[in-house]
């Protein structure tokens, strides 16, 4: 039901001196007939408040419930598939012998496993509200909590290196199976629920242009969660779409069914006590957006330092818990790749060493995290000894600029930012270019930690010579395997559009944006998006 606006017209505002067509009211009858109309408007919201606080119990109930449903048939299926896996040989019987030395009975112990991973879910806050269900960080922290709890007693009879393998591949697996799981019940309560039909109804107070940008952003434009209902203007008189002014706050709050509350913009201390004020005395939510954050590759920190809070501003990518997440999905990610592709490496050098002579692997040095030089791992995909004039030409051209120049002309008509007609290149050399294959010998990069699996692209040491002050920012983090330029249209590219990419990704970095980007690599590599030889 829509709310009925309030009439805020000079005769209706508690301020107004006078009647219609009548004289002043004197000050007493005034000050009665303000205090009359404010005691019923705040005996309307405490008359509001037991309601609200039903609907946002229930929602959580709600909430929590098919969370917990959703994660009890996400553990029961992995463990499904482990088992069939290992005891049915759903792969095959060698894979299944590999299953069993890592995964070995016991894994996922039914119950005792379920129990230790919905406590931990509970401890990291994956059942609170907001984006918190989703995080992947918070879920990867459960899984790897559960995870160690049944295995820390098995370090001391089976040894470090087995338990230590199992423990990765049991966190990695149940972490994919619960990010899968969050983000399918997030789609699909949106397909059968209407999200305005769960959400509630919030008011925004502040100056007009903040209410506006604020209910038009991303935390409520979508609908999912709360609603707008319009919004109370700070400043008198209000703009022309406002509910009111900030004096008729309480006024406006009862008469919009508001459940949630959210204070836009520098308001004084006196008009956020007041809104909070009100706002907590008819139950609803309340909600401050900062002012002044949104600061590229910046993130605020609420901290407390002898009794006052502050706001502490820092860089997502520089995080040290963050980067021990993203070094230890690195470690399993990379193991776990080398094992499954040992068989295709081997077949890869045999190619290799069969269609030309020189080495397997081809070491070109490049610019890691800091500065720092390191020699990156590929297999050889050009005639030995070869000049590399011709790429060092290409390089030179896009970084003065001159795009014209650089791009070439694919086979398919589409302008490409690398040599596409490279007599150097072997034939072997050429399909493992296409298929991007060429590049699983930086799995040992990785493991190294001179490279992540993602990361921006490291650059030659003749590219960054000629860097502007700005693009010193790619080597904030360790240099990737794939990361958001390869996903995001690879060689169509110019080398500025690959530059600013890098950029992006190191300032708003997350763990989930890595798993986004491999999850995107899988099908740029299948269907060669972007490719240029």
């Amino acid at each position: 039901m829509e709310p009925t606006p309030v009439d805020v017209s000079p005769a209706a505002s508690p301020s107004y001196r006078g009647t219609r067509g009548g004289p002043a009211a004197p000050p007493r009858a005034a000050a009665a007939l303000a205090g009359g109309r404010l005691g019923r408007t705040a005996l309307d919201l405490l008359r509001r408040a037991p309601l609200n606080l039903r609907r946002h119990v229930v929602r959580a109930v709600w909430r929590f419930v098919v969370l917990v449903i959703g994660d009890l048939a996400a553990f029961g299926l992995m463990r499904e598939l482990i088992r069939g896996a290992r005891e049915r040989a759903w792969l095959g019987d060698a894979l299944s012998a590999e299953v069993e030395a890592v995964l070995p009975s016991g894994t996922l112990s039914g119950w005792q496993f379920a129990a230790a991973l919905f406590v931990s879910l509970i401890v990291v806050g994956s059942y609170g509200p907001g984006d918190r269900r989703r995080d992947a960080g918070r879920l990867f922290l459960a899984c790897a909590l559960a995870t160690a709890l049944p295995l820390w007693a098995q370090l001391w009879t089976r040894g470090f290196a087995p338990v230590l393998l199992e423990y990765g591949a049991t966190v990695v697996l149940v972490w994919l199976g619960l990010v899968t799981e969050r983000w399918t019940i997030h789609r699909l309560v949106a397909v059968v629920r209407s999200p305005a039909r769960d959400s509630a109804p919030t008011l925004f107070v502040g100056p007009a242009d903040e209410c506006r940008t604020v209910s038009g952003g991303p935390a409520f434009a979508s609908g999912d969660g709360y609603h707008a209902v319009g919004f109370v203007d700070l400043h008198a008189p209000p703009a022309a779409d406002a509910r009111g002014s900030i004096a008729d706050f309480p006024v406006v709050l009862a008469a919009s069914g508001a459940e949630a509350v959210v204070a836009c913009g520098e308001l004084t201390d006196a008009q956020f006590r007041d809104i909070v004020d009100a706002a907590l005395t008819a139950s609803c939510q309340v909600f401050s957006v900062p002012h002044a954050m949104e600061v590229a590759g910046v993130e605020p920190t609420f901290v407390w330092r002898q009794g006052q809070p502050l706001v502490q501003l820092s860089a997502p990518s520089l995080t040290g818990w963050q980067l021990l997440l993203k070094r230890l999905l690195d470690v399993v990610g990379a193991s776990l790749g080398l094992v499954v592709a040992a068989p295709v490496m081997a077949l890869i050098a045999l190619a290799i060493k069969g269609d030309s002579p020189g080495p397997v692997l081809f070491r070109q040095e490049r610019i890691g995290s800091g500065g720092r030089r390191f020699g990156v791992l590929k297999f050889r995909t050009m005639r030995d000894g070869v000049s590399d004039e011709a790429h060092r030409q290409l390089v030179t051209r896009m970084l003065r600029g001159e795009d014209a120049r650089a791009g070439e002309i694919a086979q398919d008509g589409r302008p490409v930012f690398k040599l596409t007609r490279d007599d150097r290149v072997t034939r072997v050399g050429r399909w493992l270019r296409r298929t991007s294959l060429d590049e699983l010998p930086q799995l040992f990069n990785v493991l190294r930690a001179e490279m992540s699996l993602v990361g921006p692209r490291p650059p030659l040491p003749y590219e960054f010579e000629a860097y502007d002050h700005w693009q010193f920012d790619r080597l904030r983090v360790l240099p990737g395997m794939t990361g958001l330029w390869q996903v995001s249209g690879r060689n169509l590219l110019t080398y500025r559009q690959m530059c600013e990419l890098d950029v992006a990704y190191v300032r708003s970095w997350s763990l989930w944006l890595d798993i986004r980007i491999l999850l995107r690599t899988v099908p740029v590599v299948l269907f060669n998006s972007g490719r240029a030889a």
